[in-house]
């Protein structure tokens, strides 16, 4: 039997653990072949832990375990030398990029006129800036094949204000607008553009929050949510079903979307 999502190239940023790992294996259950890149190192802001290299290592053996073929990437989504570089690897290697997910991203708290510039400019230049150099290497390839699927993951804060993460949401509201702009841009060349609009998720992100704030991921989770079903967060494959359906010939007519996954929070 035919996978659905047999012989396309994926390509995942923030994918050695979390969302991006998930959704990563997600595909290759499906037959795709996954570019996954991550930063693998610690970054100064925010002081939590990153995914590592170790990590990128292991999923590139659970994808080959399942059959389909993995390249591991290490970039700063800010980099445009080293994200130029890995995307042209990926189509040496596989000829090709079907679906782009921007997946890498960072959170933490403060109030907006408590922020230092460093923190400011470092969530908005990887939460956005990011996504935004991914796309510009990976857009052209894309406008070559005729076809393609980006899915931005944004979050609840693209939709809404959010406490003591003004920075965080600026940064997310942004990707919802860039997604929008992208999708009027791309429909004519057969590319499809949306934004994903999680609430909290159960990822590594959640304990390193948690850590800083003195608190327990529930706690952080209970308090920056208020999910409308009795759940404190969605799970990672959660999110990877939903980048799989949107990736997927099931929503071939969705795009400029907002595709929200909040168990309900945005309903209150």
């Amino acid at each position: 039997m035919t996978k659905e999502f047999e012989n396309q190239v994926v390509f995942i940023t923030g994918a050695a653990h979390g969302q991006g790992r998930e959704t990563a294996l997600a595909f290759a259950r499906e037959g795709a072949k996954v570019a996954a890149l991550d930063v693998a190192k610690p970054l100064s802001y925010p002081s939590y832990a990153f995914g590592t290299n170790e990590e990128l290592v292991s999923l590139q053996k659970e994808i080959e375990s399942l059959g389909s073929e993995a390249l591991i990437l290490t970039a700063d989504v800010r980099n445009s030398k080293d994200v130029e570089a890995a995307v042209l690897e990926t189509i040496s290697k596989f000829g090709k990029i079907d679906v782009l997910f921007n997946n890498a991203g960072i959170c933490a708290y403060g109030y907006s006129h408590e922020l230092t510039e460093e923190a400011w400019d470092s969530m908005i230049d990887i939460n956005l800036k990011g996504a935004w150099v991914v796309g510009r290497y990976v857009i052209p390839q894309m406008l070559k094949q005729k076809s393609g699927v980006i899915i931005n993951n944004s979050s609840i804060a693209g939709l809404r204000g959010m406490n003591r993460l003004s920075h965080y949401a600026a940064s997310k509201w942004g990707l919802t607008g860039l997604s929008k702009s992208w999708a009027i841009e791309l429909a004519p060349h057969g590319i499809r553009v949306n934004s994903l609009h999680p609430t909290g998720v159960n990822t590594p992100m959640n304990d390193g929050l948690a850590a800083m704030e003195g608190a327990t991921p529930i706690e952080i989770a209970e308090r920056s949510a208020g999910n409308l079903l009795p759940v404190p967060w969605v799970e990672t494959e959660d999110v990877a079903n939903a980048v799989l359906f949107l990736s997927s010939k099931k929503s071939r007519y969705i795009t400029g979307s907002e595709f929200v996954l909040d168990a309900g929070l945005l309903t209150r």
